[in-house]
């Protein structure tokens, strides 16, 4: 039977990963650099910049994960590699977004501890087995990432009413998103324990 060659690592798909780890720094510049209201545009400028930025990032997730699987370019690196930019991307977020002070702190620190150290984990069992993305950190990304982009739109660009729902409509988005980011963070950990027992017992 002939051999299937994996794919390699230097493919489309892992240059969009790659891209979306380099456009990081971008990103929080943008977001930063809002809290200086007398530079470029003001507050809301550098927002609605960081806002189009953000998402045109996060659609790189998409792209990359959907290329990835419809053209066999699954690799080991693109496993690690995309939670890692994923993690990159909406830390920056999470504390750019506090320090500009529209996120709570204590809200961003709980996240960044999940995100991190489940990142850690990963490599941690890495000699036994690459854990990928499951179905339900997925809704989660995609849940943090709904709620970012409402605390990047500045809520002052709306009237009143559509302000107050915007507000009320984000802070929901991220109390899920911090809901479902614990609980998936219990699966992956009960996971890798499972990972790691069964490698053990073949060995």
């Amino acid at each position: 039977m002939e051999t299937v060659a994996p794919p390699s690592n230097l493919n489309i798909a892992n240059a969009l990963t790659v891209l979306r780890i380099l456009g990081v720094p971008v990103f929080g510049w943008l977001l930063l650099t809002a809290s200086d209201s007398a530079v470029m545009g003001g507050d809301v400028g550098f927002r609605l910049w960081a806002f189009v930025a953000f998402v045109l990032l996060m659609i790189t997730d998409r792209i990359d994960g959907d290329i990835a699987r419809s053209r066999g370019l699954v690799t080991n690196f693109g496993k690690l590699a995309d939670p890692i930019a994923d993690k990159a991307l909406t830390g920056m977020a999470f504390v750019g977004l506090s320090i500009i002070g529209v996120l709570w702190w204590w809200v961003t620190i709980v996240l960044l501890i999940r995100e991190w150290g489940i990142t850690l984990m990963r490599f941690v069992i890495r000699k036994y087995g690459v854990m990928p993305a499951s179905q339900g950190g997925r809704i989660k990304t995609t849940l943090q990432a709904v709620a970012i982009g409402g605390y990047l739109l500045p809520f002052e660009i709306w009237d009143n009413t559509i302000s107050t729902v915007m507000r009320w409509a984000t802070h929901v988005a991220m109390g899920a998103a911090l809901a479902i980011t614990l609980l998936t963070a219990v699966q992956y950990v009960r996971d890798a324990v499972v990972m790691r027992r069964e490698q053990k017992s073949l060995a």
